[in-house]
C-alpha cells in the first residue's frame, strides 16, 4: 500500500516516483488515490453500503445492517481506490467514489479471489503474468459524471503501471435478477465480446445462466449498448472480454458477468504520461 509519501520527486526510486505520481491525479476539486487509513477504508465501506444496499436493493445480513457497512474478508487484503472531493474535506469525509483492488499476492493471503465464488478461474491461475481483481465499484449519486469515472479509470491505470499488472478481471453487474429481462444485453455480450479460449473462464455449473438467449443477428446493437451499465461499457471500450455464463446474485440484486481486460489496453493510454514524468524527475 502506498504510504509515507515524500513531497519531492528528486532522488526517489522508480517505485517511489510511481507512488508519488499516483497521488497527483486530479480533476477539478476531485482527486483519486489509495486509502491510507482505517478511517478512509471505513468510508469506502460505508459508501458501498449506501449505494449497494440503500439504493440498489441488496439484502444485508444482520451484521451488515447493524454496521451499515459493506464488508467482507477480501477488504483486509485489498487496496481501496478512493475518489475524494476536496471541496468537502481532504480526508475520509470527502470520499465520494471507490474501487476495490486485489492483487494476486494479496489474494494468496486468504487463498482465493472473490470471482472464484461465481466462476471457475483455473485458467487465470495458469496465466503467465500478474493478476489484478477489481470490484465493489461505486460512486455517490451526486457525482455520477464523467470526471469521477475518468478519475477511477486513471487511478486503475496508475495502479497497473505501478505494480506491472498483466491482466485485470472481476465480476461486473447488470441490474436485477431476472435473466429474461436482460436477454438482449447478455446475448450481445456473449456474441460480440466472448473471451478467447485461453481466458474464457466459465461460470460455476450450479450458478451458471446461459448468456445466448436469443438470435444475436436480430439484435439492435445500439439499443443493447444503451442498456448496458456504464462500467461494463467502459470495459468493452478498452477491448475487454466476458467469460462464459452469467450468475444471478440474489444478495446484491444483480446478474453478474465475468470481465477480463489485458492491462496494456488500459495502461497504454497513460503510459507516455508516466514515462515522461519519470524521465523529467530523474534528469
Amino acid at each position: 500500500m502506498t504510504t509515507d509519501l515524500q513531497s519531492s520527486n528528486r532522488g526517489l526510486s522508480t517505485l517511489d516516483l510511481d507512488r508519488t505520481s499516483f497521488q497527483e491525479l486530479w480533476g477539478g476539486s476531485l482527486s483519486v488515490r489509495i486509502a491510507q487509513t482505517d478511517a478512509e477504508r471505513d468510508a469506502a465501506q460505508a459508501l458501498r453500503y449506501q449505494v449497494f444496499y440503500e439504493e440498489m436493493g441488496a439484502k444485508p445480513n444482520a451484521q451488515t445492517q447493524a454496521l451499515k457497512r459493506d464488508i467482507d474478508e477480501f477488504d483486509a487484503v485489498a487496496d481501496h481506490l478512493l475518489v475524494i472531493d476536496h471541496a468537502l474535506a481532504d480526508d475520509e469525509r470527502g470520499v465520494i467514489g471507490t474501487y476495490r483492488l486485489v492483487r494476486d499476492d494479496a489474494a494468496a493471503k486468504i487463498g482465493k479471489f472473490y470471482t472464484s465464488s461465481e466462476y471457475d478461474i483455473t485458467l487465470l491461475k495458469e496465466f503467465p503474468g500478474k493478476l489484478l481483481e477489481v470490484g465493489r465499484s461505486c460512486v455517490h449519486k451526486n457525482y455520477r459524471n464523467r470526471v469521477a469515472m475518468q478519475l477511477l479509470w486513471r487511478g486503475i491505470a496508475s495502479y497497473i503501471f505501478l505494480y506491472r499488472i498483466d491482466l485485470l478481471f472481476g465480476c461486473a453487474s447488470l441490474p436485477g435478477t431476472d435473466p429474461d429481462s436482460l436477454t438482449d444485453e447478455l446475448t450481445y455480450l456473449y456474441h460480440h465480446h466472448m473471451a478467447p479460449p485461453a481466458l474464457r473462464i466459465r461460470a460455476l455449473e450450479d450458478h451458471r445462466v446461459d448468456m445466448l438467449r436469443t438470435n444475436p443477428h436480430e439484435l439492435n446493437i445500439r439499443q443493447c449498448l444503451s442498456k448496458l451499465p456504464p462500467l461494463i461499457k467502459g470495459y468493452l471500450r478498452l477491448g475487454g472480454y466476458v467469460g462464459d455464463g452469467a450468475v444471478v446474485d440474489k444478495q446484491f440484486n444483480t446478474t453478474d458477468v465475468a470481465i477480463l481486460v489485458k492491462s496494456e489496453l488500459l495502461a497504454d493510454k497513460y503510459y507516455r504520461h508516466y514515462e515522461r514524468r519519470l524521465r523529467d524527475a530523474l534528469d
